[in-house]
């Protein structure tokens, strides 16, 4: 895959231009990473009783993404489907977001038969991601940035959409403190490159702090009976309204 910067059509090569990870980043990633590696290894250890009761099988799951100008590696999860789940039940489902410009409702607000008992609470409160924080420490991922997406959905991309990894992929980010599932996928994208566009610590800081909150309702719309059709306050002050479009956006600082 090409590792140059995506850029919309009508950028020179000055604005299209980005920065790694500032160094000021990197020293919060690692320090939340230390801090926070001891409950990963305790939550790893009830991970592999519960799942052991639950449903035999590996205790993580790995996964190939697609990182930081498009780079790919395997991100780490811990395990909430079937071994056998049939995972292009989601490829389905995510065609039709594309198209449908709807709410991105997850299946696990459907009743998806997929998921072992009591993973979509693991999965509506994020604590299945936190595996993640080694794709941190590794440089992969960072705290803060746009959701890694798998190679399938990538390739689906209209040319400027793959602006968003122009950005180091995060746990947490501008799409989900702004409404997350109840966003379409066209203010996602919006939402992923405003970010890739405007990254500093000051949005990391204020995104880390909104991010509870956001998972709070998360964990309420993912509810095999919630409801996704309330729209969701924006961050304040960062974005500008999202309009579904095909075309390239104009996002102001």
């Amino acid at each position: 895959m090409n590792n140059q910067p995506v850029a919309f059509p009508d950028q020179t090569p000055d604005e299209c231009s980005f920065k790694a990870m500032p160094t000021s980043n990197r020293i919060l990633d690692v320090l939340c990473c230390v801090l926070a590696l001891p409950v990963l290894t305790f939550l790893a250890l009830l991970m592999t009783v519960f799942t052991r009761l639950v449903s035999p099988g590996p205790v993580f799951f790995r996964q190939e993404r697609v990182g930081f100008r498009g780079r790919r590696f395997r991100i780490f999860k811990f395990r909430t489907m079937h071994v056998d789940a049939d995972l292009k039940v989601h490829q389905n489902h995510f065609k039709q977001l594309i198209v449908s410009n709807a709410p991105m409702v997850k299946l696990d607000a459907l009743h998806d038969t997929r998921l072992i008992p009591g993973g979509w609470m693991l999965r509506a409160s994020g604590l299945d991601e936190l595996p993640q924080l080694i794709n941190v420490l590794l440089g992969e991922m960072s705290l803060v940035g746009p959701r890694p997406c798998i190679p399938g959905e990538f390739e689906q991309f209209l040319p400027w959409q793959r602006e968003r990894i122009n950005a180091v992929p995060g746990l947490t980010g501008l799409w989900q403190v702004s409404g997350k599932n109840r966003t379409t996928f066209d203010e996602m994208i919006r939402l992923d490159i405003h970010y890739a566009r405007h990254a500093s610590l000051g949005m990391n800081l204020k995104i880390i702090f909104l991010t509870p909150w956001a998972m709070a309702v998360q964990f309420y719309d993912t509810r095999p009976s919630g409801n996704v059709a309330v729209p969701a306050a924006p961050l304040p002050g960062s974005i500008l309204p999202l309009t579904p479009t095909s075309t390239p956006p104009s996002i102001a600082a």
